[in-house]
């Protein structure tokens, strides 16, 4: 099947994007890259690969490795352009997140919100992962007017998370941990009907699920709808995305 991944020109999650990509495309599903105007591969937040700090805080090694590889596949080398998309080419939706302030173009843009809108609409399985997670909570059906999650059961990157990064770095790299002045969560949860919808998940700080261990990790179903809260959730992300596909 044909995988729709939208990205920012700079600044997107080094495991977040990768690790989806690599479990995907093992299992014969092809992944296309899609930028604001397709002109040329996008680049992940650089911190990531080298630590945020001390070099730490960063990606694993094995996700890391999974996106050296994917910078020579052409489909990442040649992404589309937003506005050229047709949201009908596309058997599913990926929307990785990012925090640093590049993420911004791709958080906050119209149109790949209308984009995204016409795809929600198909009723095809989305997936949307930390920071990805406001995308949708920002766009709306143009019928209705309701928010696109105002019904849905979802996660995202948690408060306590996006607080504690922030707190523990902000000495060394100001407000990187805060890609706006509103917490993820915050927004996310008063685009909801009610928020009880919102699901936390366990509280975990240190350990991230691996290819082998998702004890870890936690994700939300609703529908054709999936969500995860951050990095760490990112494999069993994927192998419940592609569980949906089929």
């Amino acid at each position: 099947m044909r995988i729709l991944l939208p990205l920012p020109d700079r600044d997107f999650d080094v495991t977040e994007v990768a690790v989806p990509w690599k479990l995907l495309t093992d299992l014969g599903h092809e992944v296309v890259f899609a930028t604001e105007h397709g002109d040329g591969p996008p680049a992940a937040d650089p911190l990531l690969l080298t630590g945020v700090l001390f070099g730490q805080l960063g990606a694993e090694p094995e996700p890391k490795e999974f996106y050296e590889r994917l910078t020579g596949e052409a489909a990442f080398r040649h992404p589309v352009a937003w506005a050229d998309l047709r949201p009908e080419a596309y058997d599913g939706l990926l929307l990785p997140g990012g925090h640093a302030p590049g993420m911004r173009q791709y958080l906050g843009s119209g149109v790949l919100r209308e984009k995204i809108a016409e795809f929600w609409r198909l009723d095809r399985p989305v997936g949307a992962i930390c920071h990805g997670v406001l995308v949708l909570a920002r766009t709306r059906d143009p019928d209705t007017g309701r928010g696109l999650l105002a019904d849905r059961r979802t996660t995202c990157l948690p408060g306590y998370m996006e607080r504690t990064a922030y707190y523990l770095t902000a000495w060394r790299r100001g407000r990187y941990y805060r890609t706006y002045p509103a917490y993820v969560q915050d927004e996310v949860v008063a685009a909801l009907d009610d928020p009880a919808q919102f699901e936390r998940g366990p509280i975990e700080l240190r350990r991230r699920g691996t290819a082998t261990d998702d004890t870890p990790a936690f994700v939300v179903r609703d529908g054709n709808y999936l969500s995860a809260r951050w990095p760490g959730d990112a494999y069993l992300f994927a192998r419940r995305f592609a569980a949906m596909l089929s």
